[in-house]
């Protein structure tokens, strides 16, 4: 995993805190240092997705308007209680939540977790990876997807 991923990840789980990160444990039936693992596959996993969703033809426009409303967003979102572009139905939310099906299973299918339990994680990381996608497009004025997930452009 690149340097970038491992930070995108790292700014997941710290906007995660300690209190979801156990919410996620006790969902999936392990400790915090299973939760995170959870976590940072579930995170790969969705950042794959939405760069796979970049890149094909069908999708691409789509993802790149929800990129562009990020990063055109202000304020940035604070914290996870302010799910304010979650629950407002933004573009970036709607490319999310439906990359979530297909990152839950691909992430059951590498751990043996059942889909169901890494689906409902997965739901709860949706508003976060949102969070951390907004404040990381405020510092990053007029980068693409590439610069909000790290890595470069896709």
């Amino acid at each position: 995993m690149s340097e970038s991923s491992d930070s995108f990840q790292d700014d997941v789980l710290a906007e995660l805190g300690e209190d979801r990160l156990a919410e996620i444990a006790a969902l999936a039936g392990t400790d915090t240092t299973g939760a995170r693992a959870l976590v940072g596959g579930s995170v790969a996993e969705l950042s794959g997705e939405l760069r796979q969703a970049a890149a094909e033809p069908g999708s691409a426009d789509e993802v790149k308007a929800a990129v562009d409303e990020v990063v055109a967003q202000e304020p940035p979102l604070q914290g996870v209680a302010a799910f304010g572009g979650l629950a407002a139905g933004g573009l970036m939310a709607g490319v999310l939540a439906k990359l979530a099906r297909p990152a839950a299973n691909a992430v059951a299918k590498r751990t043996g977790l059942p889909p169901a339990t890494v689906a409902r994680a997965v739901d709860l990381l949706v508003p976060v990876v949102l969070a951390v996608l907004t404040r990381r497009a405020a510092g990053k004025k007029g980068g693409g997807l590439g610069d909000l997930l790290g890595g470069g452009k896709k």
